[in-house]
């Protein structure tokens, strides 16, 4: 979209009598009780291409059914009489502590489906002491997000070209950020059928369907869309390595060639940059021998929330192999995690720290930084619950001997 098209939406917009907010208010938020319960509202509230494009996986969705299957293989064995008023959540990453075990994942696009969805993500992670990562597909400037957001790490999609790799790495650690994340398996596109469907594309492509879309969702369209467009001009891709272009408009998108990254890049990267360096994407024990050779500090054992290769087994179920070959390497993991009961799962199986994603992105939806301090919340009492009624007071006493199979015989 050219200046002078934009410049038309601006005054449209301010023409507009009333430009509301996101959906929730603090009185709603009050009849949302799980993480589960913030996708109705969003779907409501979303036009159809962008809840399309974050509620959807893959092919048949087999991955993204099976990263939530898998945390069903496992029961929990409580012990009792054990005097847990002292609980906490706090856990230590990287020589920092924060104040619970998750956090907020690399998710593009946010700022389409939230208002500064991205910084909203990265004030409230910093008012609870916990990460945010923000993803290189994002729509607002890394330094801008890492002004407000002190406890935010830095997510990048990078081809096998040094010429992109160096430049971006170099402006990441000018920004401040102190970890750095590789995602390293998006090879090539994933066949997003979905995305097809419901008129999805990165670039958006006007069109006399996306306008509909969002003519029929008008909160969405002047509380997300117009007040972003009014106060920063037209979305822009500003992170990806190539020249920054509009989130919407007739013009393609450019096509790094990912296929080509490799062992040599990571390496690469690690003279590069001077803070901690995590690859994202890992299932792999033999992946995870070869990053700790390389000087790799972190894992986080992720199959895109099963947005890539459909059937890839579960983050969850690989995590005991990849412990087994991390060393002193972090271990974190995302994919699937929707209540306390998944994350302690996750602990006892090895990770250090996890990360939740489509549901804190339809709560900073439909309610802005209040909806995600509420998530946070509800998650929080949550694992806190689970922990008493587990018997156990930190984090570190979250052992796999809390756990049994859900079926077969029991050692």
């Amino acid at each position: 979209m050219n200046d002078t098209a934009t410049q038309a939406t601006q005054a449209a917009l301010r023409s507009a009598t009333t430009i509301r907010p996101a959906v929730a208010t603090s009185g709603r938020l009050k009849h949302i009780l799980c993480l589960d319960d913030f996708e109705a509202p969003a779907r409501r509230y979303l036009p159809r291409p962008i809840y399309g494009y974050i509620s959807g996986a893959v092919e048949t969705n087999a991955s993204l059914a099976g990263n939530r299957a898998a945390f069903a293989e496992y029961d929990f064995l409580p012990r009792v009489l054990v005097n847990t008023r002292a609980r906490h959540q706090k856990t230590t990453l990287f020589g920092r502590t924060y104040d619970l075990p998750f956090g907020f994942p690399p998710m593009g696009g946010t700022s389409l489906a939230a208002y500064d969805g991205d910084r909203v993500l990265a004030r409230v992670a910093a008012e609870l002491n916990t990460v945010m990562i923000q993803s290189g597909a994002s729509l607002t400037p890394l330094e801008r997000v890492k002004d407000v957001g002190p406890t935010a790490w830095f997510q990048a999609y990078l081809p096998g070209d040094p010429e992109i790799i160096t430049p971006l790495v170099e402006r990441a650690q000018r920004a401040g950020f102190e970890v750095l994340v590789l995602t390293v398996d998006v090879q090539v596109a994933s066949n997003r059928e979905n995305n097809v469907r419901n008129g999805y594309s990165s670039p958006l492509k006007p069109s006399l369907r996306l306008a509909w879309d969002c003519m029929i969702r008008p909160q969405w369209l002047l509380g997300t869309f117009g007040r972003t467009v009014m106060n920063g001009g037209m979305p822009h891709l500003e992170n990806m390595g190539f020249p920054r272009i509009p989130i919407l408009g007739n013009i393609d998108r450019p096509r790094l060639s990912r296929d080509g990254l490799s062992w040599e890049h990571v390496e690469l990267m690690r003279r590069l940059w001077k803070g901690k360096l995590v690859l994202k994407g890992v299932l792999s024990k033999e992946d995870v021998r070869i990053a700790r050779e390389s000087g790799v500090d972190g894992i986080m054992v992720s199959n895109h929330g099963g947005r890539q290769l459909d059937g890839t087994v579960a983050p969850l179920r690989m995590l005991p192999a990849v412990v087994s070959e991390a060393g002193n390497m972090a271990i974190m993991m995302d994919s699937g995690i929707r209540r306390g009961t998944d994350v302690l799962k996750a602990i006892a199986l090895g990770a250090h720290f996890v990360f939740v994603g489509r549901p804190f992105l339809y709560a900073a939806t439909i309610g802005g930084e209040a909806g995600v301090h509420h998530a946070a919340s509800l998650l929080r009492e949550e694992i806190s619950r689970n922990m008493a009624m587990l018997g156990i007071s930190s984090m570190a006493e979250m052992k796999r001997e809390l756990l049994v199979p859900s079926r077969g015989p029991i050692a």
